[in-house]
C-alpha cells in the first residue's frame, strides 16, 4: 500500500536518503536535481540545482554539509541546507560518482567511480587518499560499518572488502550468477550492513525466481478476460 508520492523529478529517480534528525526526504535523479522533501506534506523545500548529469547517490548528516551528492559529472558537491546553495564542489574524480558511504563514526566518507575510490574528511572535504587497489569495474553501491571494514560492490558481480583506515583490500569475492540467469547479469545495484555491523545484505542483477519457487497465482478480472 502506497502511504505516499512525491511528484516533482523530470525524469528517473537514482538514489534517496533521510535526514537523521529532521523530517526530511533527499532524493536525485537523472534530471541533475537532488531534490529536498517534506516527508509529511510533500511539499519540495529546495531543488538542489548544480550538477550538469546524472545525480546518482546522496547521503546526508546532522551538521553542515547536511547533504552530499555524486553525479555523473563526476563531482561531489556539499550543500547548505538552509539556503539550497552549494558549499563545495571536489573535482578529484575523472568518471561518474555512482557510490558513496559515510562512516558512522568517523567525521569521513568514501566515494567511489570507476576510476578510484577516494577518502575525505567531513565537514571541510579535504582529500585524504585513495584506496590501495583499484577494483577496475563500475562500482554501484558501498557501504561501510563501525569497526571499518568498506564493502564495494561492482557492475561485473565483484564485492570486495577494504580496511577504512589502510585502504588495503583484504578480500575479494564474485557473485554466483543462478541457474537460468545470463553471466552478463552478476552485477550487484546496492549493498547495506545490518544494524550490527555483522551481516552484509545484497541487492544484485540475476534473475533467482522461477515459476516453480514463486507462483504466481493471478486471476484477471472479469471486465477484462477475453
Amino acid at each position: 500500500m502506497v502511504i505516499r508520492q512525491y511528484h516533482g523529478h523530470l525524469s528517473g529517480v537514482y538514489c534517496l536518503a533521510l535526514h537523521p534528525t529532521i523530517d526530511i526526504l533527499l532524493t536525485g535523479g537523472r534530471d541533475s536535481v537532488c531534490r529536498v522533501w517534506d516527508i509529511r506534506s510533500k511539499i519540495t523545500i529546495h531543488a538542489l540545482s548544480g550538477h550538469e548529469n546524472t545525480v546518482c547517490s546522496v547521503f546526508t548528516r546532522p551538521t553542515d554539509p547536511q547533504v552530499v551528492t555524486g553525479s555523473h559529472d563526476s563531482t561531489i558537491k556539499f550543500w547548505d541546507l538552509r539556503f539550497g546553495k552549494t558549499m563545495a564542489t571536489l573535482t578529484h574524480h575523472k568518471k561518474s560518482v555512482r557510490a558513496m558511504a559515510l562512516h558512522p563514526k568517523e567525521n569521513a566518507f568514501a566515494s567511489a567511480s570507476a576510476d578510484n575510490i577516494k577518502k575525505f574528511t567531513l565537514p571541510r572535504g579535504e582529500f585524504m587518499h585513495n584506496m590501495l587497489s583499484q577494483q577496475k569495474t563500475i562500482i554501484n553501491a558501498m557501504a561501510v560499518n563501525e569497526d571499518g571494514v568498506l564493502a564495494t560492490a561492482g557492475d561485473n558481480g565483484s564485492l570486495w572488502f577494504w580496511d577504512w583506515k589502510s585502504g588495503h583490500n583484504f578480500q575479494q569475492s564474485q557473485t554466483i550468477v543462478q541457474p537460468g540467469s545470463l553471466d552478463s547479469e552478476a552485477g550487484i545495484y546496492a549493498v547495506s550492513y545490518d544494524v550490527t555491523g555483522t551481516r552484509l545484505v545484497t541487492c544484485e542483477a540475476d534473475e533467482n525466481a522461477t515459476p516453480e519457487t514463486h507462483p504466481l497465482n493471478f486471476k484477471p478480472p472479469k471486465e477484462i478476460r477475453f
